[in-house]
């Protein structure tokens, strides 16, 4: 469906006002699919959160490590870890070497949750995209890319 008629607009729209629009518009449609997060009483943002630490690969991780690699950047990274912390999927630890420095590493039960998890997403971001091809996942990931390359109003 074009963006036109999911917002049912029948004026025409300048080309870069219809990019962003149709960008956006297809964000909010991506999380409104990701109901799989909401069964296990995660947010899209905690999920993200736990895919950082278990990057990590078993090394500790700190709290700015954590809200450099967030998705979304605005989320209030502490208030998510704590609340991950309070449901036994995230550990916290002070440093040993330095006792000012708080680590952060996924649970047991924080894998274990992202096992079960993993399977489930790839399915939904097959399905999501089925109807592009190779080629076609390729450049939209180029000209996504492309469009943020100018960051300075992250």
């Amino acid at each position: 469906m074009s963006i036109e008629k999911a917002i049912k607009t029948t004026a025409p729209m300048e080309p870069r006002n219809k990019a962003v629009i149709n960008v956006l518009y297809t964000s909010r449609y991506l999380e409104a699919t990701a109901t799989h997060f909401k069964e296990n009483d995660l947010t899209m943002q905690q999920y993200n959160v736990l895919r950082i630490l278990r990057g990590q690969k078993g090394k500790p991780a700190n709290v700015m490590t954590v809200q450099e690699r967030m998705i979304d950047r605005s989320s209030n990274t502490t208030r998510l870890i704590d609340k991950l912390v309070k449901k036994s999927l995230v550990k916290r630890q002070v440093c040993q070497q330095n006792r000012r420095k708080i680590e952060l590493f996924i649970t047991s039960e924080g894998m274990e949750l992202l096992s079960s998890l993993d399977p489930i997403i790839e399915h939904h971001n097959k399905e999501i995209t089925q109807h592009l091809t190779a080629k076609e996942l390729e450049t939209l990931n180029l000209l996504l890319d492309k469009m943020r390359n100018n960051d300075k109003h992250l």
